[in-house]
């Protein structure tokens, strides 16, 4: 008969061991040699029996003694051979096991669940897919939906609704529940992760909250000073400009950029830009002549 050393087999060195060490040594080697980890491996396989087997003797104190008297027998003497014994088919026993303490039709608890386990394939959710889109400053305002397109892994077009909340913000991710890749064995599908990305256009940027955009101004209304009109996203707003006000100065009207989180709004800050006229009537070329004679300002000498 091949005598099994099941201490060597739950990685143990001799037999003083407690049971707290053989229990703790148990889930060592049942994990190291899990099914589920070591899928199609035979050696595996068979491994994880030996340690139920093994676990089974050593765990019940009357057992453990019966067997340690063979261990102290036969683990001192020379030449042993240590091999895995043979089991019948469908068997979690091997013949050693049979041998030694009878013909065993019982599982203990263990290793049922093990045997579940290994029966029963593991569900794996399917992976999720992520994608990005483009939307306008004022479909990411007031809200739009899109439809997109996108190739599945068999190499078909699928097209999805994709319902864009009003103030949603730039690099957010609208998540698609079930839309992602297949599941295996039974498992969840995966999430289709919608990227936002905000364009700036012509007219407006947006910064965070705030949306930029320029305010165009005539030599006259810069120099003197007014009052105009700005286009927000929503409305129209009156302005007060100051005398001498230059360009590239900002001017901030309060609550009129983009949504914020909590219901609120951001700024709308308007950018001057003094724009000159390209072609100028005769009139005003007389006019400008005659500024020119009489001004005495000179923007190159403020240095």
């Amino acid at each position: 008969m091949i005598f099994k050393d099941y201490y060597k087999i739950l990685g143990l060195e001799n037999s003083k061991v407690s049971m707290n060490e053989i229990k703790s040594a148990y889930r060592e080697q049942a994990k190291k040699y899990h099914p589920d980890l070591n899928v199609g491996n035979k050696f595996s396989e068979e491994r994880i029996k030996d340690i139920n087997e093994a676990y089974k003797v050593l765990s019940t104190p009357a057992s453990k003694r019966k067997y340690d008297r063979m261990w102290n027998n036969h683990i001192g003497k020379k030449n042993i051979k240590y091999e895995e014994s043979k089991r019948t088919t469908g068997s979690i026993f091997s013949d050693f096991f049979n041998l030694f303490f009878g013909d065993v039709k019982q599982e203990s608890n263990d290793e049922k669940k093990i045997g579940k386990k290994k029966n029963k394939k593991e569900s794996i959710k399917g992976e999720d897919v992520e994608t990005s889109i483009d939307i306008s400053i004022e479909d990411g305002f007031y809200g739009t939906s899109k439809k997109i397109s996108l190739r599945t892994i068999e190499g078909k077009m699928k097209s999805f609704d994709v319902k864009i909340p009003a103030g949603i913000r730039e690099n957010e991710k609208i998540r698609l529940l079930g839309q992602g890749k297949n599941g295996i064995n039974g498992g969840k599908n995966g999430d289709l992760f919608i990227n936002i990305h905000i364009k700036n256009d012509e007219k407006f940027k947006i910064k965070g909250y705030d949306l930029y955009t320029d305010l165009l101004l005539t030599p006259w209304e810069a120099a003197l000073g007014t009052k105009v009109n700005i286009k927000g996203i929503d409305d129209e707003s009156m302005i007060y400009i100051p005398q001498g006000v230059q360009s590239g100065e900002k001017i901030t009207i309060p609550e009129k950029g983009y949504k914020d989180a909590k219901g609120g709004r951001g700024n709308l800050v308007a950018s001057v830009k003094v724009m000159v006229p390209k072609k100028l009537t005769e009139e005003e070329k007389e006019i400008y002549s005659k500024l020119k004679e009489i001004s005495k300002y000179n923007p190159r000498n403020i240095y």
